[in-house]
């Protein structure tokens, strides 16, 4: 049984003795899966994304350097390493490798201990690089995908969206009254505050495809793709009634005497002319509604609706 816990490797290799050793010299450290072709292997490492693939070059369908060049190609598999393991000793055929998006070149015959020593560093490297893209995603205050990581996500499946003709969601949410807050309980209390909204926020999402993000301060904006007006508005309320429950004071809130959120919820089935930008700004504009009819509520609109 794979335990998830240990770091995964991809052993991409069509001689089944070769394919046996190393599955056996390296299974007592990591999880490992094997593919015998190029194929298999593109489907295997689709399906799981592994932490590093050792790939074969001489690979009985797709060359190992097509094979490279299209993990690196693919989003999901792109920032993974590939080891090129290879009969193959001259140096235009390692540089061919390394062209093809290889991080080193091993050749045969293995010496399991060098194999496995660097296996470790470069896993050791992609976990230092990963740890850095996190932090460079997301707020380091909340725990929540930043402003430019959700403007990313908004765009890519503004794009996917409006491919298929699905309607897409955004929600806008405002803490109430949070500059009293910060001057009632301190920035110390104010961030705590932040903190347990976004946990909220996020226990409230119903959907792995559903994100919230900190937008700036103490506003928050939800994406919810393939979502209609009426399940964003249910999922606006959700998040609403989560950050009510948690009943945290707000001596100062001229709402409630607790921790309130406002709320502006827009939808449209994106189309490729228009800037998925707009769809945040209408968003923004029911936010601003929620707030002047008294705060702690959820307004929303349909695109569609908003243009005849």
């Amino acid at each position: 049984m794979l335990d998830p816990s240990r770091p995964s490797v991809l052993i991409v290799e069509d001689d089944a003795t070769i394919q046996a050793l190393l599955s056996a010299v390296l299974g007592n450290e990591w999880n490992v899966k094997t593919a015998t072709d190029g194929k298999s292997a593109l489907k295997l490492a689709t399906e799981y994304v592994p932490d590093i693939v050792l790939l074969d070059i001489g690979l009985p369908d797709l060359n190992g350097l097509e094979v490279c060049r299209q993990l690196k190609a693919n989003p999901r598999l792109g920032q993974v390493p590939v080891i090129f393991l290879t009969a193959r000793t001259s140096g235009e055929d390692e540089i061919d490798g390394l062209q093809a998006g290889g991080i080193d070149y091993i050749t045969k015959p293995i010496n399991p201990a060098v194999l496995k020593a660097r296996i470790r560093n470069h896993l050791e490297l992609k976990q230092n690089r990963d740890e850095l893209m996190r932090l460079a995603r997301t707020d380091g205050l909340t725990g929540l995908y930043n402003r430019r990581t959700f403007d990313d996500l908004l765009q890519r499946e503004w794009r996917r969206l409006a491919r298929t003709g699905e309607a897409m969601s955004v929600i806008m949410m405002d803490v109430d009254h949070f500059k009293l807050y910060n001057d009632t309980y301190g920035h110390g209390g104010g961030d705590l505050c932040l903190q347990a909204v976004a946990r909220a926020a996020e226990g409230a999402l119903q959907r792995p495809a559903d994100i919230v993000a900190r937008y700036g301060g103490e506003e928050f904006v939800a994406l919810l793709p393939d979502t209609k007006l009426e399940g964003a508005l249910a999922v606006a309320e959700a998040i609403r009634a989560a950050i009510a429950a948690l009943e945290m004071p707000h001596s100062a809130s001229k709402t409630a005497p607790h921790v309130t959120l406002s709320l502006g919820v827009a939808c449209a089935v994106p189309q490729p002319e228009q800037n998925p930008a707009e769809l945040l700004v209408m968003a923004d504009q029911q936010l601003y509604v929620a707030k002047t009819e008294g705060r702690n509520r959820v307004k929303g609109i349909n695109a569609a609706t908003a243009s005849k």
